[in-house]
């Protein structure tokens, strides 16, 4: 029925193809935490409450709770099949090449988007702290053509300087982006610290203005609890990135699991205490639309010098999101191109053990999409191509159950009959809350991606 091919483990590989392993689970979990707390917390937190009100704390939940199902999964299948690539590697070993081909496809929107998305968002702050010291970025250098100017040059700029981390050894990348992810739980405990003595309960009311469903309003835009958890799951996401690292890790069959489990559980206590703080410290009519809502919260509580600070250290902190995203497209890409669906040249590792060549394109493609595209409208079109790998490797854990349900399987999912189907049942309620321009051009992208798989990727795939 299935077309499959069992990928090999990365000790496996012809030695130019194969990666170091250099990661124990503390680099893991500080590489799931720094991927999953970044743009959603600081600043979708705002746009969440503007769709749901106070009842985004719930909206908060339903994400949190899709994503520990597609987490457990995630643990199962990387633990199982140890080796780079993700959801893309564990569909092509269970489901079969066109399967791992739509999961890859989808995967490169994601995290190409994301990664995008975030080198922009880390623009607007570095150019206002600039400013801020009598620096003025011509504005020709500081947006992309769609907004008036040539290129979004601090953009490409942080690309670039994640890129040469990620070149220079993925060890030494880790112990920088562990450092940078201590850094923002300072900030957000330093954040709830301060706002948590303004809590008021009066702010709680309504709770939920726009209902608990999913509501289409002004725009296509979807608002209520489920409308909200559609756009907030980006919060969430980043987890992925850890079995990524699978050739790269020590111990993969236990560090993964832990990685995975542990970054998800830290980062949704970390996710509900934040927001409640927010929502109970401000009116959500105040800060729901803003930009930068616990900066906006802090200076409404007359604590400006502290706004200020959380604003700095976030804006230092964000590029542990680009290093986890554009790692994990790294390697993706890399497992493509040991495929045959690009070529297998670019499959070489430097003498470190780190995939200079894949890293490199990666950070060419990501950077020429941050420096002309205005993104401020794609995190939900990000959100598809997450829902789909997610839905996915769910699917892997039913399947190789059922089919083989004798292999040895270091992490066991629990209630895997229960787990494995919520999470392909909430994604698939996630994906009918995301706008319908969102859900049209997901489907374009992946007719063009089925195109080019059926003309050029096909016939070269790794028999």
């Amino acid at each position: 029925m299935f077309s499959t091919r069992a990928p090999l483990h990365g000790d496996d590989r012809a030695p130019e193809h194969r990666l170091a392993r250099t990661l124990s689970w503390p680099h893991l979990v500080a590489l799931g935490v720094g991927a999953i707390v970044g743009t959603g917390i600081l600043t979708l937190i705002g746009v969440g409450a503007d769709r749901a009100g106070p009842a985004v704390l719930l909206s908060f939940v339903v994400a949190g709770l899709i994503c520990a199902c597609a987490a457990l999964c995630y643990a199962e299948m990387a633990t199982m099949i140890p080796a780079s690539g993700s959801a893309y590697t564990y569909s092509y070993a269970v489901l079969g090449e066109v399967f791992a081909w739509v999961v890859g496809w989808s995967l490169i929107l994601e995290y190409s988007l994301v990664v995008s998305t975030v080198a922009v968002g880390w623009s607007g702050y570095a150019v206002g702290f600039l400013k801020g010291l009598g620096i003025e970025v011509p504005i020709a250098l500081a947006q992309g053509p769609a907004l008036g100017g040539v290129v979004n040059l601090p953009a490409v700029a942080i690309i670039a300087v994640v890129a040469g981390l990620l070149m220079l050894g993925t060890r030494e990348s880790a112990r920088i982006n562990s450092a940078l992810v201590v850094l923002k739980i300072a900030t957000l405990a330093l954040f709830v610290a301060v706002a948590l003595p303004h809590f008021d309960a009066a702010n709680l009311a309504p709770f939920a203005p726009h209902g608990f469903g999913s509501v289409a309003g002004e725009g296509g835009v979807k608002y209520g609890v489920m409308g909200a958890a559609a756009i907030i799951f980006f919060a969430f996401y980043g987890f992925d990135a850890i079995s990524t690292a699978a050739e790269e890790a020590k111990n993969p069959e236990r560090d993964l699991a832990i990685g995975i489990i542990g970054s998800m559980a830290a980062c949704t206590l970390i996710y509900l205490v934040v927001a409640a703080v927010a929502v109970g410290a401000l009116p959500v009519a105040q800060f729901g639309k803003s930009a930068e809502p616990l900066a906006l919260i802090l200076r409404a509580i007359g604590q400006g010098g502290v706004a200020t600070l959380v604003a700095a250290a976030a804006a230092i902190a964000l590029p542990t999101v680009l290093l986890a995203f554009l790692y994990g497209q790294s390697r993706i890409f890399l497992v493509m191109a040991r495929d045959g669906f690009l070529p297998q040249s670019l499959a070489r590792v430097s003498a470190r053990g780190t995939p200079v060549r894949i890293t490199l394109l990666t950070a060419v493609l990501v950077a020429v999409v941050a420096g002309v595209m205005p993104l401020d409208e794609i995190a939900s079109l990000a959100n598809a191509g997450t829902l789909v790998a997610f839905v996915a490797v769910a699917a892997c854990v039913l399947v190789s159950r059922r089919r083989d349900s004798g292999a040895r399987r270091p992490f066991r999912a629990p209630l895997a009959w229960i787990v494995a189907p919520a999470a392909i049942l909430g994604c698939a309620y996630l994906f009918t809350s995301l706008q319908d321009k969102t859900q049209l051009s997901f489907l374009v992208w992946n007719a063009i991606g089925l195109a080019i798989y059926f003309v050029y990727g096909r016939s070269r795939a790794r028999p």
